[in-house]
């Protein structure tokens, strides 16, 4: 079994994968949206965005839409291959049986 990815395990940023993983594949979220469904602040949650994105876990798009300046936010290929390993790694703590074995 492999280590828990400590980017991904921090509380904060767990909930932000956690999230982004439920968009479909390529689909993007703004960040006052992903602020509000996790009830963090803007500094809060750019801080862990920043870390997400210095591992390529997450993808920021700084656009505008008409005048008003918009970021959007998704999980990268990178950082949903992440995220399934890290669940295939809690999975593995939990019940470290083999599941080929008969219990």
């Amino acid at each position: 079994m492999s280590e828990l990815d400590p980017v991904i395990h921090a509380q904060a940023r767990l909930r932000v994968v956690v999230t982004l993983a439920t968009l479909a594949d390529g689909d993007r979220i703004t960040f006052p949206r992903l602020q509000e469904l996790l009830a963090m602040t803007a500094g809060n949650l750019s801080v862990h965005l920043r870390k997400l994105e210095d591992a390529g876990y997450v993808e920021i798009d700084k656009t505008h839409r008409g005048r008003t300046p918009t970021t959007l936010v998704r999980l990268s290929r990178r950082g949903r291959r992440a995220f399934e390993e890290y669940t295939e790694n809690i999975r593995a703590l939990l019940d470290p049986a083999d599941p080929r074995e008969p219990r």
